[in-house]
């Protein structure tokens, strides 16, 4: 039976901090839609002391911005853009539109149609997560979305380069200058100089994952999320430094990012904290990671791998890596998980930032429901019906009689006038027709 050596906070306090975010980014969004281009200013001017001419960086601004960066960083951005995006590819060509004759005369189909437009939020502030322009700028490119614009908030007071390199060379059309719930809201909302999109990507705080939460229905989004997650499941091959560092690797994300582990065996749970210890003595961001790891760590002992099944299943997390002398074990028999990582070769990191598969993964429990953000995300599939006459009364005697069941006789109308059309059947209209 498992047992939780350490435990994180309880709900109580999550729930009150959460309640807080949500007041404050119900009355920013009240203000963009009210105020438009001046609430965006006046919030970019309190949060980031950002006001700039015009938030849309020109075309000769973002040039010069890509020629300031190294070249040996525009290479190592170009090689993982091209991991994400072959990737990317690859699993839009396994996604097929259909056509299939179900009976004589009468054709079904679906087409996968990509979203209009799009926003891709990438996140800026103590980290520049350039890789995010990755994930969802290149991804919505591949699916084909027409218009693609990204917002970033500045960095100490200026563009973050690299990050504008990343959005430009993953093929966004218009890119933006502004973070946190006013840029989130301007794309989604529209603003006088800022077309609203049809559907927002890409992470974020607490504010920004809750702007997009009260936006949801308006817009489309790729995810509800939540801070970053990483479960390790580990048996005794595994090795405590292993464990350790990236537990403490996702950690760093924020100060409420859960960092678990399961294992069975009792000394890598009981040696996990001095490691952890050790480690945080000389991580420069041990700040943020040791708050989460103190608040949010878990350890839990099971008796066995398929125990561990189970209770991975149960916490259905973000991020999942397997440090077991079978991994593939797991890759058969999970089934709730935002992404798997198999063996100590790989790690969250790859794929956060390099190996191809997307990073904007389900938190929160969402695995039990949902994957996370992929090339599908971006598409719409959308059915479509064409029948013959002669179908048009085969099909239409069964749908009449089965509005009539329903009393829905405008339905069994529309059914009845192609039997009379088509079929030349003598049929009354309305509910006398049933009779």
């Amino acid at each position: 039976m498992a047992k939780h050596l350490k435990e994180r906070l309880g709900e109580a306090e999550t729930r009150e901090y959460d309640a807080q975010v949500r007041r404050t980014v119900e009355d920013i969004l009240a203000d963009i839609e009210a105020r438009g281009d001046a609430a965006v200013r006046d919030l970019s001017e309190k949060f980031d002391k950002w006001s700039p001419a015009s938030f849309r960086l020109s075309d000769e601004e973002i040039k010069e911005l890509v020629a300031s960066v190294p070249q040996e960083t525009i290479d190592d951005i170009k090689f993982a853009q091209a991991q994400v995006r072959n990737f990317a590819q690859v699993q839009r060509a396994a996604i097929q539109d259909v056509e299939v004759e179900t009976l004589p005369g009468v054709k079904l189909g679906h087409k996968n149609i990509p979203v209009n437009s799009v926003g891709c939020y990438v996140p800026g502030g103590r980290y520049p997560m350039v890789a995010s322009a990755h994930m969802s700028v290149v991804t919505a490119k591949v699916a084909g979305v027409k218009r693609v614009i990204a917002c970033t908030p500045p960095t100490d007071g200026k563009p973050h380069a690299e990050t504008i390199a990343a959005m430009h060379l993953g093929g966004a059309d218009e890119i933006y200058l502004m973070g946190g719930v006013q840029a989130v809201g301007a794309m989604a909302l529209g603003t006088e100089t800022i077309d609203p999109v049809d559907m927002l990507v890409g992470p974020g705080n607490a504010y920004v994952a809750e702007a997009k939460r009260q936006l949801y229905g308006r817009v489309g989004i790729d995810l509800f999320a939540g801070p970053t997650e990483i479960l390790v499941i580990a048996d005794e091959t595994s090795d405590v430094e292993v464990i350790a560092t990236d537990l403490l690797g996702q950690a760093e994300h924020g100060p409420t990012s859960p960092a678990i582990l399961i294992t069975t065996s009792a000394e890598l749970a009981e040696n996990l904290q001095a490691e952890i210890d050790r480690q945080l003595a000389r991580l420069p961001t041990a700040d943020v990671a040791g708050v989460a790891w103190r608040d949010y760590g878990e350890i839990i002992l099971v008796d066995d791998i398929d125990e561990a099944v189970r209770e991975g299943d149960k916490q259905a997390a973000e991020h999942v890596e397997i440090l077991t002398e079978n991994p593939r074990y797991f890759l058969e028999n999970m089934t709730n998980y935002g992404a798997l990582f198999l063996g100590p070769e790989t790690n969250v990191s790859y794929g956060d930032k390099v190996i191809g598969t997307n990073h904007t993964l389900p938190t929160k429990g969402a695995a039990r429901y949902t994957g996370g953000l992929w090339v599908g995300k971006f598409l719409k599939t959308c059915t479509y019906q064409e029948c013959t006459e002669e179908a048009s009364v085969v099909v239409g005697d069964y749908c009449s009689r089965l509005c009539a069941i329903e009393k829905f006789w405008g339905h069994k109308e529309q059914a009845d006038l192609r039997l009379r059309r088509y079929g030349g059947r003598n049929i009354g209209i309305g509910a006398d027709a049933a009779e």
